[in-house]
């Protein structure tokens, strides 16, 4: 596996982590939060600028980034602008993408950004055609987080006035 490709790999690993602290009953100690809060953010700083030329790479790279942005609470003021960046980088290959897993994990964590319609239906087409098969552990994985992400579509919401 190459560098790029590993260095996507781990930050996904430790964004999801970060994402899930405390969920298993554990409490969570506010240094061990901190550090892992820097060191996604820091990861994801270092990986925002670099691109593939590699379809699937480019693809675990956007997914990385925008695992990495959403799982930390710092912001020096530019990091819904980073979001966007990758938004628009991920949205260029989407199209490119072949139906899969991978395919599968952008859309939701694209459609968790700006709830598009039509990347949810993508993501729930993919979905349907595994009925075949028994579910990997990242396949079902990836179904609960689209569960979750639509049924608590925070931040966004409509304001009744």
């Amino acid at each position: 596996m190459n560098s790029l490709l590993s260095r996507a790999l781990e930050l996904q690993h430790a964004a999801r982590e970060l994402m899930y602290l405390g969920m298993d009953g554990e409490p969570i100690y506010s240094d061990i939060f901190c550090r892992q809060n820097k060191e996604v953010l820091v990861k994801s700083d270092s990986l925002f600028s670099v691109k593939s030329s590699d379809i699937e790479e480019e693809a675990h790279l956007c997914l990385a980034l925008l695992m990495g942005y959403n799982a930390t609470i710092y912001n020096y003021g530019d990091k819904e602008r980073k979001k966007q960046v990758v938004l628009d980088r991920a949205c260029n290959i989407l199209e490119l993408l072949p139906a899969s897993l991978l395919k599968v994990r952008l859309l939701t964590y694209c459609y968790g950004e700006v709830y598009e319609e039509s990347m949810l239906q993508e993501a729930h087409s993919i979905i349907g055609s595994w009925d075949n098969e028994p579910l990997t552990d990242g396949q079902t994985e990836i179904i609960e987080e689209l569960k979750n992400i639509e049924a608590n579509p925070y931040p966004f919401e409509e304001v009744e006035e």
